[in-house]
């Protein structure tokens, strides 16, 4: 974490200087805003948290209810949703709180006895760390909202939650300077009841399954309910059974299944208890199914093992429906060219499905920082209106993928174990899908802001379009075995990185021509008077160790900027190699060179040859503009 570079901290350094609306921000919710946020779970507020980082757009977010989220629903925090939280600055903290996975035991009929349960196998939860770094943990979804919203409260913009507010409706005049008025209701209070009118650059719907902003932009939640119901309850208990502090897929002779999750703090433990199938007549009667009934079918499942329920903090039951929403903006197929969108939508008003993946709340916050970024940059000036364009065309595949994939995955897990062929059908599916859930088969077409793979062999280990896989460097300035990628904190800024040869001439030169050409991005729409590395964070990895890179005037000048008032030399742009764990055999980088060009949520964007300049100045040519 860099700081210092302003003027001496001495307080806590996560919480910045207030600026531009951020400066006395109005408690009260104002006429017109730029960006107004309905719905403060997962995906309302990480983008909130983003937005806070454009202290010169006004955001607000507006929630039903009275306050924080108390008790969240969803708990699974899947490795890429850690990484995102790194790029937050609270992985560290949050880890430090949750239950993490490490393991998965398969428990099904005893062979011997199939009225009993045995445990058939144990996998591995990315026992080798070649997924990603960051851990598979479990914890409440409140929490990971309080961070978020701890984030957004210490970032420039100063953005919190306008809580007991309702969204009502919502009318769209493009012509208008505001183009969205909407059209909100208080739930509590003295104003309770009244209407209130709120005017919006861009509006975005994060309110849920049963959304009404998806409702009032004309959007159908398309899909069916599986006709399968499952008791889910959160509880403390006492109980023989050998794997409680493990996740476990449990399957029994005649009972149904289990899925049995443990949560942080050491006691706590979800249990998704299969209650079988629904008639089509059953009129939701199902959802009437009580905790002890619930209970008893877990017993059942569990034989010979018993469990005794002490309390349970939450208990609910679901049918399995898998439905995604026919596009994510307010602008109809084949208008894209001719209309500007101006209402998204994201999170559960997109894409619903089972829980037992582990996928809303962690896709829902993918689909919040998409979107976020790209409305901070052409807010603030940095990007031309037609990237925001790119966030339904990006994020509904990924939510058709992830209906695709959980559809197969709660079929398994809800399968009688006498109708598997082998009963290791659904372990060997665990482990040979475990990138999906991990988040981590997301992958970008060609667009705005991602390139194509003409030059993909220069660096085979980051896909362009997939997320940017980290990994170990060294620090030059320090000797600190560091990962390259964590350093990009959710700061709005492009990643561009170097990979070279110490003193080649095709890195100097193309240091000198992103320093100094007309064309290049960093001179061509760098703001005067704003820091070398305002908008383009620019690294160099030598592939040399590190004892043989010494920092000084040898290094272009483009990896020392000059930044802060004080005009200091930041000294975290230039990296070398951990000799056991080189990064360029690690991920495939062509050992003449690369540049890798990452965009603000670690997705790879290019993938180019120290000469493709051209390429490159095209590229951010069209994404990228000057700010006023």
């Amino acid at each position: 974490m860099q700081f210092h570079h302003h003027g001496y901290v001495s307080s806590d350094p996560r919480v910045e200087d207030a600026a531009g609306t951020g400066i006395d921000r109005p408690e009260d919710l104002p006429e017109h805003v730029d960006v107004l946020i309905v719905g403060s779970g997962p995906a309302g507020m990480i983008a909130a948290a983003q937005l806070a980082k454009y202290p010169n757009v006004t955001t607000r977010i507006v929630e039903r209810r009275p306050g924080r989220l108390k008790l969240g629903q969803a708990d699974g925090i899947q490795a890429r949703s850690v990484e995102t939280f790194q790029a937050f600055g609270f992985a560290g903290r949050i880890t430090d709180e949750a239950y993490r996975i490490t393991e998965m035991a398969f428990w099904s009929p005893d062979p011997a006895n199939p009225d009993h349960i045995a445990r058939a196998s144990v996998a591995l939860d990315d026992g080798t760390g070649e997924i990603s770094e960051f851990p598979h943990l479990i914890v409440n979804q409140a929490r990971v909202l309080d961070y978020f919203a701890e984030f957004a409260r210490n970032a420039p913009a100063r953005i919190e939650p306008d809580y007991g507010l309702e969204f009502a409706g919502l009318e769209i005049d493009r012509s208008a300077e505001y183009p969205v008025t909407v059209t909100l209701r208080p739930v509590s209070g003295e104003r309770e009841g009244e209407q209130r009118t709120v005017h919006a650059k861009y509006v975005v719907g994060c309110d849920g399954a049963h959304s009404k902003v998806r409702e009032a932009i004309g959007r159908q939640h398309v899909g069916k309910v599986a006709n399968h119901a499952w008791g889910v309850m959160d509880v403390l208990a006492t109980t023989d059974f050998p794997d409680i502090r493990t996740k476990c897929a449990i399957q029994s002779a005649s009972g149904g299944s289990i899925l049995h999750i443990p949560r942080e703090g050491g006691h706590l433990f979800r249990m998704y208890v299969d209650l079988g199938e629904v008639s089509a007549d059953d009129n939701r009667q199902v959802r009437q199914t009580t905790l002890e009934t619930t209970v008893a079918k877990a017993n059942r499942i569990l034989h010979p093992y018993t469990l005794e329920v002490k309390d349970c903090a939450w208990y609910t039951v679901y049918e399995v429906g898998h439905r995604v929403t026919d596009k994510f903006d307010d602008v109809d197929p084949g208008d894209e060219e001719q209309v500007a969108p101006r209402v998204f939508i994201a999170g559960d008003a997109c894409h619903t499905h089972s829980a037992k993946a582990g996928q809303g709340m962690n896709v829902s916050m993918q689909d919040g920082w998409n979107i976020a970024w790209k409305l901070g940059q052409v807010l603030s000036g940095q990007a031309p209106p037609e990237l925001l364009a790119t966030y339904s065309e990006e994020r509904q595949e990924v939510a058709q993928n992830l209906i695709d994939f959980d559809r197969e995955w709660s079929s398994l897990m809800a399968k009688p174990a006498e109708d598997f062929e082998d009963p290791k059908e659904l372990a060997d599916f665990y482990v040979k899908t475990a990138e999906f859930p991990a988040g981590f088969m997301t992958e970008y077409r060609p667009s705005l802001v991602t390139g194509d793979t003409r030059h993909q062999s220069l660096a085979t280990g980051f896909p362009v379009g997939k997320r940017f896989k980290s990994a170990p460097v060294m620090r030059v300035c320090d000797g600190n075995d560091v990962h390259l990628g964590h350093h990009a904190t959710a700061d709005g800024r492009w990643r561009i990185y170097a990979f070279a040869d110490a003193g080649a001439e095709r890195l100097n030169d193309w240091a000198e021509w992103m320093l100094n050409a007309a064309a290049s991005p960093v001179a061509r729409f760098t703001p005067d008077g704003a820091d070398l590395d305002s908008l383009f964070d620019i690294k160099v990895i030598y592939q040399q160790p590190h004892g043989e890179v010494e920092f000084g005037p040898s290094i272009p000048a483009l990896f020392q900027p000059r930044v802060g008032p004080f005009q200091l030399t930041d000294y975290e742009k230039v990296y070398a190699i951990d000799p056991e764990r080189d990064i360029f055999e690690a991920r495939g980088i062509d050992r003449g060179g690369a540049v890798i060009v990452v965009r603000p949520d670690h997705y790879v964007s290019q993938v180019l040859p120290f000469e493709a300049v051209d390429e490159l100045a095209a590229f951010f040519e069209a994404n990228t503009r000057r700010p006023g």
